[in-house]
């Protein structure tokens, strides 16, 4: 099933988890309900479920959480609108590649009134010969003073031969705003693995713990505890078989 799009009608608080696995592409929100799509390819190149606009209307909210494991390969491209005063899209992403995964990842974010709130945070693990593209903006209209728009994309490289390209950007046609958007491309942290080892943790489990550390402040976002632990122990064991 392709969702082309998904509209937050007004005072409506949706929350949606979407998860790429290379089985299957499903989503559940917070009522319960679930959308699952036939099966595919570990290389799948069009993502299912996840929709390609969000509008956001008055006084409603959208919680978006993509997940991305690995062996997946997705071009994943997503708009979302504020069209009321008083709305919020918070977009939550977490991708983690090992061998010869190409992950694309373009999120616009527009802000068309005033006072509306948005938040961006993904982030990514790339090993292998991986290679992701982050594409992520927020546009403020004119008239849309007291916007207020976050956008990070942060990622860990496990690999010499994997890549990663990351591009933030800012377009604000307004001037009573607080935006701001970063990004880092970093390694795993070989201080903390010392003191892990020092206290009897092994490298392998030093680093799968830095790895899911990593990850948790997106993990965190997802509402259902059992689906949060669920999703949680499915990421520590693929990650263990990077």
């Amino acid at each position: 099933m392709v969702m082309e799009m998904l509209n937050v009608t007004t005072g409506e608080h949706i929350s949606r988890v979407y998860i790429c696995d290379g089985l299957d592409s499903s989503c559940g929100d917070t009522a319960g309900q679930s959308e699952l799509a036939p099966p595919q390819t570990a290389q799948m190149q069009v993502q299912a479920g996840i929709p390609q606009h969000i509008v956001v209307e008055r006084n409603s909210k959208a919680d978006v959480v993509i997940l991305i494991m690995p062996g997946v390969s997705c071009d994943i491209k997503l708009n979302v609108s504020l069209v009321g005063e008083g709305a919020e899209a918070n977009i939550y992403g977490a991708y983690v590649c090992g061998a010869d995964e190409r992950v694309k990842i373009a999120v616009d974010m527009h802000h068309d009134v005033p006072h509306c709130n948005s938040r961006q945070l993904f982030k990514g693990i790339a090993g292998g010969a991986s290679k992701v593209d982050f594409y992520g903006k927020i546009i403020v209209a004119q008239d849309a003073q007291r916007t207020e728009a976050y956008q990070e994309n942060h990622n860990i490289l496990l690999s010499d031969d994997a890549r990663v390209d990351t591009k933030p950007q800012l377009e604000i046609y307004a001037d009573d705003v607080k935006c701001s958007h970063g990004a880092t491309i970093g390694r795993l942290n070989e201080e903390e693995q010392f003191y892990m080892r020092s206290r009897g943790i092994t490298l392998e489990d030093a680093k799968v713990l830095q790895m899911i550390s990593f990850l948790a402040p997106v993990l965190e976002i997802i509402p259902d505890p059992q689906q949060r632990e669920t999703i949680s122990q499915q990421l520590e064991s693929a990650i263990r078989k990077l």
